[in-house]
């Protein structure tokens, strides 16, 4: 025992020395995970997580698989062809691999040139297959993955627009552009050409394996022994592949929205001289995506590494294995370089398998978007088996209708109730916020009440059909909405299969034909986006023409006025006033000189009615509505009594 005491000290500090260098080793290892995280790191952007854009929730690749398959319908049978390509593809690049064989074993070795024609000949006739096979699977394929495409994004639309105004009023537009246009191409990505990419890696494996087992069967085991380190390190990236793709896409819909909000606004966004802010939250955002696109780069290019690592060592294995074969007269030269070919291509269809995983995840963050928007659903919905109705007569009824919009606390109307007779004007008035618009956006059904029931002729309007109601009604926004298009083509909007005749006559009872007339192109020139070549009473004329043309019993007047000078205001007066003769009307104003030819008032304030009658009346019996009179008529303030 005390021969070993002074040893002991020596093996303290070589255990000590030990610790030393395993701490060493261990945070030399640590410094590299940390390194290649920071590199497979996804960074997100200034603003967040929360950003512009929300991300989509997560959806598992077997619920989108199940999502978009149905899209496939029309192409499906082109799926078989398509398939015999990517069987005969690898056959003919099989066969044009193992000629390389004869042309080192047969004619080089030797030194015999009599097979040099056949040779030549047979090279030729498989490039030239080759190369019908690449052309026609191109087209078929780009035929079958279009098809797809027209039919998804046709349904997207079709679908959003069946959206209640809700949606629209809550979600960026921009964004759901970026999900109409990009994100549906990423879609395609995920359930065709991956689908088809993957059972053509599976077909060349298949061919190529069984051509290396056919040459020397030892060989192969060896290649194959690697095989799972492919799979093991697409595993290990999937899911960062699939964050960052996440990341990308949502910022790639934050740029959109924010492009469409300021360039769709930009006289006011150079009013104001805010192009220096709406560049910084553009910045911001198109860095953001910077990040994330820098993110999905760094780990694509690890990936590649670590897998051409992995290939470079199993063709090392097999090269040596073989050398030593072909030392010992086992395997002839060409037997040799073919099967290092053969494996060169074998590893490509297991290395595409594997990073297909990595393909799907980027594609599927797309397809997530999608799915979020095709699972809205609309607030307001018709009922199954709707109530047809014609022409109305134009009876409309309020019955103790109250509304809260979504999301909100406050109430935007309270026990609302009021009628109209067929061909009766009713105004609406009251300082704004009071509710007067959302009474419209209720007769309309872009919501339906909380609380209470509208009529229309003594009919629900939860019974009737969407179309039918509408057509029924025809209204002039707050917002003058004009289309990009021709003169003739917003008229026309109001009912598409007018004549020209009723166009014509439409826009003269509008007031509208004589500043028409001395258009460029009259009729037929077109009005810039929103209509911006036109003045604000240009723009409310073809308005009032489009009402016209459209002829519904029903009409709501949204503020006509507003945003046009006092001329202006006089001038569409007459026009509206052809526009209501007839027909049941609903006019909403704040300003009272609008209304007093009514047949009755409503005055509304913070959604409850304050006082009803004609306009004399309620001058007499309503100090809320002289108060609003003697500010919008005589432009005098009210008296205020001061405070002590």
């Amino acid at each position: 025992m005390s021969s070993e005491r002074p040893d002991a000290p020596a093996r303290g500090d070589a255990r000590a020395e030990g610790a030393d260098g395993a701490r060493t080793s261990r945070t030399a290892t640590g410094r590299l995970v940390r390194m290649v995280r920071r590199l497979l790191s996804v960074t997100e952007g200034p603003d967040g997580p929360d950003g512009i854009v929300e991300a989509a929730p997560p959806v598992a690749l077997r619920e989108i698989f199940r999502r978009f398959w149905p899209y496939t319908r029309g192409g499906r049978r082109w799926l078989l062809v398509i398939l015999a390509f990517v069987v005969l593809g690898p056959v003919v690049d099989a066969a044009e691999i193992w000629l390389f064989k004869i042309v080192i074993d047969d004619m080089l070795v030797p030194r015999n040139l009599h097979l040099f024609l056949p040779v030549a000949l047979a090279y030729l006739g498989f490039t030239f297959l080759a190369g019908i096979l690449d052309f026609t699977d191109e087209v078929t394929s780009t035929w079958v993955s279009e098809r797809f495409l027209l039919a998804l994004r046709s349904d997207l639309f079709r679908h959003v627009e069946g959206l209640s105004l809700g949606f629209f009023e809550r979600r960026r537009l921009g964004d759901v552009l970026s999900r109409v246009t990009g994100d549906v191409d990423a879609v395609e990505t995920f359930l065709l050409s991956g689908i088809v990419d993957a059972i053509a890696h599976v077909i060349r494996l298949g061919v190529f394996l069984g051509v290396l087992f056919f040459l020397r069967w030892d060989l192969t085991v060896l290649a194959l022994v690697i095989a799972p380190m492919f799979w093991f390190t697409a595993r290990r990236f999937s899911r960062r592949v699939k964050a960052a793709s996440r990341e990308r896409r949502r910022r790639s819909g934050s740029i959109s929205a924010i492009t469409e909000e300021a360039l769709g606004n930009i006289a006011l966004v150079q009013a104001y001289n805010r192009q220096r802010w709406e560049h910084g939250r553009f910045e911001r955002e198109n860095l953001g995506r910077f990040r994330a696109a820098m993110a999905s780069a760094r780990i694509g290019a690890l990936y590649g590494t670590v897998v051409d690592l992995i290939e470079l060592a199993g063709a090392l294995l097999v090269m040596g294995l073989g050398t030593w074969e072909l030392t010992r007269g086992r395997l002839t030269l060409g037997g040799l370089m073919v099967f290092l070919t053969l494996l060169s291509r074998l590893y490509s269809p297991i290395r595409g398998l594997s990073g297909l995983s990595n393909t799907f995840y980027s594609a599927s963050a797309a397809g997530e978007r999608i799915i979020e928007l095709l699972d809205q659903r609309p607030q307001v919905v018709q009922a199954p088996a709707p109530r047809v109705l014609g022409r109305t007569r134009g009876g409309i009824e309020f019955d103790e209708v109250s509304f809260r919009y979504p999301g909100t606390t406050q109430q935007a109307l309270t026990g609302l109730s009021f009628t109209v007779a067929p061909g009766e004007t009713l105004a609406l008035v009251g300082p704004s916020g009071a509710g007067k618009s959302t009474a419209a956006k209720l007769l309309l059904r872009f919501y339906d009440p909380d609380h209470g029931t509208i009529r229309l002729d003594g009919n629900d309007l939860r019974d009737l059909r969407l179309d039918d109601l509408r057509d029924n009604v025809a209204m002039l926004l707050q917002e003058t909405l004009v289309f990009h298009g021709t003169v003739r083509d917003n008229i026309a909007y109001g009912r598409p299969d007018a004549s020209d005749e009723e166009i014509v006559a439409a826009a003269h009872a509008a007031d509208a034909h004589a500043f028409i007339s001395r258009l460029p192109e009259g009729y037929e020139t077109v009005v810039g986006q929103r209509g911006r070549l036109l003045s604000g009473g240009q723009r409310q004329r073809l308005a009032i023409a489009r009402a016209m043309i459209r002829d519904a019993p029903v009409l709501i007047l949204d503020e006509p006025t507003t945003g046009l000078d006092a001329e202006s205001g006089r001038h569409i007066l007459q026009p509206l006033r052809l526009l209501m003769a007839g027909r049941t009307t609903i006019l909403i104003s704040h300003n009272l000189l609008t209304v007093r030819d009514a047949t009755r008032i409503v005055l509304l304030e913070r959604g409850r009615i304050t006082g009803r009658g004609t306009h004399e009346q309620l001058l007499t019996h309503s100090a809320s509505y002289a108060r609003l009179y003697r500010l919008h008529g005589t432009g005098e303030a009210p008296t205020v009594e001061a405070v002590p």
